[in-house]
C-alpha cells in the first residue's frame, strides 16, 4: 500500500509518498481501506518533535473508510461497513487497523468527508464542554481559536446548551463568520487585549468556563477572565508558548484547572465518551452540526496540507485524500 511517512523529524519536506506493508488485523480491531483523513494539530507536533515510533514512520491518528477486515474478537463490525475511527498512529495510508473501541460507524448516505472529521474535534469539545466543564445554560464560556476543529465544535455545541459563547481568532473576518455559528462575541487576539475584551463583552465579572488549546500565555491571560470559581480547561499548546503556568492568580478565584486528553477519556469513561461522539456523528450527517472544509489534498501531498495548515489561514478542517 501507498503511505506519506518520514524518517526524521523536522518541516513538512521530511514527507515521502512510498510503498509500505499492509498493517495487520488486530483481534480485537479492524482494517479499514482508507479513504479520507483529517490533518489534526496534533499530526504537526509529531512530525515536527515526537520521537519516531518506527522507520518509515506513519503519523495521522484520525481517518474514514471502509472496513477490510475484521479480527475474531469484534462482532459489532463487518467487512464492507463504512466506519469513522481514532488510530495511535498510521493514518495517512491507503489502509490502516485499528481498535474496534474507537471506532464508529458512518451512517449511511453520509458523507465520508465531514464525518472523518467529527470525532476528534467533536469529542473534545464534548468533554471540555460538559462531561469536565460542567456547562450550564445560562453561563459565559469563552472557547479559544474558534477557526479551529474544536473550536468550531464547541461554539455550536455551547450555543445550542444556552451558554452565552465568546471566542477568539486572528482576523476579524474569521470573526465575523463565527457569529454564524453562534458566537455572540468575537476577540481578534492580534489586536486586543484579552482581558479587556472580555470584560468590555460580558462585564467585569467575567466568565464561568475557558477552553484553551493554546497554552502559554494564553492559558494565563485567560485566569484573569474568569468569574470566581470559573473553570479552564486545557486540552492543547497549539501556539507552542514556553511560558510556564503560574496558579497564584487562580487561587485568589477559587477556580479550577483541568487538564483533558480525549484518549484518557475513551479508555477510562468508554461508554459515556464514545456514545457522545456517535451522537455528534449521527448530528453532523443529519446538518444538525457542521463540519467546515476549507481545503482539500492528495495522500500523496501530505507536504503541501501540514505546511498550508502551519501558515495558521485555515478556517474549519484540512483533509487528505487517498484516491485523487
Amino acid at each position: 500500500m501507498k503511505a506519506s511517512v518520514y524518517y526524521e523529524n523536522g518541516g513538512p519536506e521530511v514527507f515521502r509518498y512510498e510503498d509500505v506493508p499492509d498493517p495487520a488485523c488486530p483481534p480485537d480491531g479492524i482494517v479499514i481501506d482508507v479513504e479520507v483523513i483529517s490533518v489534526e494539530g496534533g499530526d504537526m507536533i509529531n512530525r515536527s518533535r515526537v520521537p519516531l515510533l518506527s522507520r518509515p514512520h506513519i503519523v495521522g491518528y484520525q481517518c474514514a473508510g471502509t472496513v477490510r477486515e475484521v479480527g475474531p474478537q469484534v462482532k459489532n463490525f463487518r467487512v464492507g461497513d463504512r466506519v469513522v475511527s481514532v488510530v495511535p498512529n498510521g493514518a495517512y495510508a491507503e489502509r490502516v487497523a485499528a481498535s474496534a473501541a474507537r471506532t464508529w460507524a458512518v451512517p449511511a448516505g453520509a458523507d465520508l468527508v465531514p464525518i472523518a472529521s467529527v470525532p476528534v474535534a467533536f469529542g473534545t469539545a464534548h468533554v471540555a464542554l460538559f462531561a469536565l466543564g460542567n456547562l450550564a445554560k445560562g453561563e459565559k464560556v469563552l472557547v479559544h481559536a474558534g477557526a479551529g476543529g474544536v473550536g468550531l465544535a464547541a461554539i455550536q455545541l455551547a450555543k445550542e446548551a444556552g451558554a452565552e459563547v465568546l471566542t477568539t481568532a486572528s482576523s476579524d473576518d474569521k470573526l465575523a463568520r463565527l457569529r454564524e455559528f453562534g458566537a455572540a462575541h468575537g476577540i481578534n487576539y492580534k489586536t486586543s487585549s484579552l482581558q479587556d475584551a472580555v470584560a468590555k463583552a460580558v462585564g467585569p465579572r467575567g466568565v464561568n468556563l475557558v477552553l484553551d488549546s493554546v497554552g502559554g500565555k494564553n492559558l494565563q491571560d485567560s485566569v484573569g477572565c474568569l468569574a470566581y470559581r470559573g473553570r479552564i480547561v486545557s486540552l492543547g499548546r497549539a501556539g507552542r508558548d514556553p511560558t510556564l503556568f503560574d496558579p497564584y492568580p487562580l487561587w485568589a478565584k477559587n477556580g479550577s484547572l483541568i487538564g483533558l486528553y480525549l484518549l484518557s477519556s475513551l479508555d477510562h469513561e468508554h461508554a459515556q465518551t464514545h456514545r457522545a461522539i456517535a451522537e455528534c456523528i449521527e448530528r453532523v450527517a443529519r446538518g444538525e452540526l457542521r463540519v467546515v472544509i476549507d481545503k482539500q489534498f492528495a495522500l500523496a501531498d501530505a507536504a503541501k496540507a501540514h505546511t498550508y495548515v502551519e501558515q495558521r489561514q485555515a478556517f474549519g478542517r484540512v483533509v487528505l485524500h487517498t484516491r485523487g
